[in-house]
């Protein structure tokens, strides 16, 4: 059954039909049943009934296909929800949530866009929002029934997401890849270990891998981690991992926590390209600082642009293989290049550090206060002496101090694809992005601290996130690109937008009320037609 409206070209009323579908047999065609039930309202739109019915049974009835129609006046924020809708659109968003999450993909959508839009705000203001605005599951999800959705989103469902979203946009450009720490509240969930804070907080914590899209800035991939693994031991399921995204040629950048051999020979084994960043105190690293520190330092290896100095040398890697079926160790050569570099203000933070950290132990064996994980601090850089009349005296090891303070401003590249030193620094330098984007994640999208009691609730939020990530970063990278921030915070651009309404009528169609050219423009920088 399903209703019709006929507009009488005399009196210019539109009148209303029930139409109920039926087989004809003699005919042997479908046929239709109609019946008037009423008229609308030339003013309001509003149903007449020509008889008494029960407006509830037609709001049941199986809709005309094409927009429907509203059955009360109403107006809603719209202007920063169509940002989202279009940019949906254009990543391919919406339409591969649908895919994987048919059933649940609008909530999950409206809850993004809540997300990003307001700043920090937990779950229980959903419900304030969603009254004032246009967004795609247009109801309210209350607080039980958002916490049943993030349970069902299930893995394979995850997957297929990152897998379609990868095929969209990731052929030619780097991947960053870094871990970040979110604290838990909750000691039941499996993975809620305590280890290395990297936000020196005294929770446990889960860690969470991203990589993130080097020229398009947006968030691929993530996986959650148990919370006392460390960086270097995420490299091997990474790979595995990227072999499920079906990456034809994978580039990826790393920080030099996920440096080890094991991992250098395992992406040459995978054969991936890689920069990756490395620590000076390596035998390789150093030997070659040996060799350049008297040149290195001069006006022919200078950069203006980047304000630093530079080198750059072709190496032999010692690579080694063992077969997992018989156990052969393979010893062979692989082609690397070493890229260094020295920065004056980095040389003089460096000192300035080491020191406050030297000032730290001094005080610490003057009060007698010593720190057990300071002992071999103590006797690396300090003659203690002690007697019974002049107490503790200590005389600094000038020679160890001056060896450290020797690579101090330096830092090194390792990258197997990458010739150009100051290309390897551009395309590292932008992996501070992915910084960025874990602060996204823990303070605009509400993740710093997690109170989740269940692993299916945790999996589905970081998912969420993760949607709402995708939007926040398309957003942030086309402000940079077009020079918004100078006069615009994220918010201040939103809340710029967010104020467009939307009006919607009964039997007549929605439309969009007055659009400055201050905010035209803002959406052509965004990369979306203006709402019309």
């Amino acid at each position: 059954m399903s209703l019709v409206y006929v507009k009488n070209k005399l009196n210019g009323i539109s009148y209303v039909y029930e139409s109920i579908g039926y087989w004809d047999k003699e005919k042997k065609q479908a046929r239709n049943r109609r019946k008037c039930i009423g008229k609308l309202d030339p003013v309001t739109g509003i149903l007449i009934p020509s008889h008494k019915i029960d407006l509830a049974d037609l709001s049941s009835t199986t809709k005309k296909r094409g927009p429907i129609p509203t059955t009360q006046s109403q107006r809603n924020f719209y202007g920063a929800t169509y940002l989202f809708d279009s940019i949906g659109d254009k990543l391919g968003i919406t339409e591969d949530l649908k895919k994987c999450l048919p059933e649940t993909y609008k909530q999950i959508l409206s809850i993004a866009y809540y997300l990003v839009l307001e700043d920090r705000n937990p779950m229980s203001r959903f419900p304030k929002w969603a009254l004032t605005h246009i967004h795609p599951y247009g109801q309210d999800i209350p607080s039980q029934r958002s916490s049943e959705l993030l349970g069902t989103i299930g893995e394979d469902a995850k997957l297929n997401f990152f897998l379609r979203q990868g095929k969209r946009r990731l052929e030619k450009e780097f991947l960053a890849y870094d871990i970040t720490s979110i604290s838990s509240y909750s000691t039941s969930l499996n993975q809620v270990k305590y280890g290395l804070n990297k936000e020196k907080d005294s929770l446990p914590q889960v860690n969470l891998a991203l990589l993130f899209g080097e020229s398009s800035r947006l968030p691929v991939y993530y996986r959650k981690l148990p919370g006392n693994i460390t960086d270097v031991k995420t490299i091997q399921n990474l790979l595995a991992d990227i072999d499920f995204l079906e990456l034809d040629k994978v580039k990826l950048v790393m920080d030099r926590g996920f440096y080890s051999e094991d991992n250098i020979n395992a992406l040459f084994r995978n054969h991936y390209k890689f920069l990756i960043a490395t620590k000076t105190s390596l035998n390789f690293v150093k030997r070659k600082l040996n060799e350049v520190c008297g040149t290195m330092v001069s006006r022919l290896h200078y950069s203006s642009q980047y304000g630093l100095y530079y080198d750059s040398f072709m190496m032999d890697w010692d690579y080694s293989e063992t077969k997992k079926r018989s156990g052969e160790v393979v010893n062979d050569s692989r082609r690397i290049y070493l890229h260094l570099f020295y920065n004056d203000q980095r040389a003089t933070d460096d000192k300035i550090v080491f020191n406050k950290l030297l000032d730290s132990l001094e005080y610490e064996l003057n009060s007698g206060n010593r720190n057990p994980d300071h002992e071999k601090l103590y006797s690396k850089y300090y003659e203690i002496r002690e007697t019974p009349i002049k107490g503790i005296s200590l005389i600094p090891k000038q020679e160890a101090i001056v060896a450290v303070e020797k690579y101090y401003g330096y830092f090194a590249l390792l990258s197997n694809g990458i010739k150009d030193p100051l290309e390897a620094l551009e395309i590292y330098r932008s992996k501070d992005m992915i910084e960025k984007a874990f602060g996204n994640l823990k303070e605009r999208l509400n993740m710093r601290r997690t109170s989740v009691s269940s692993e299916e609730n945790l999996e589905g939020k970081l998912f969420v996130q993760f949607v709402a990530l995708i939007y926040l970063s398309y957003i942030k990278k086309a402000m940079s690109d077009n020079n918004l921030f100078k006069d615009y915070t994220l918010q201040e651009l939103l809340d710029e937008l967010d104020v467009i309404e939307r009006f919607e009528q009964p039997g007549r169609r929605h439309r969009i009320g007055e659009i400055t050219q201050k905010q035209m423009y803002l959406y052509k920088c965004l990369g979306v037609e203006s709402p019309t």
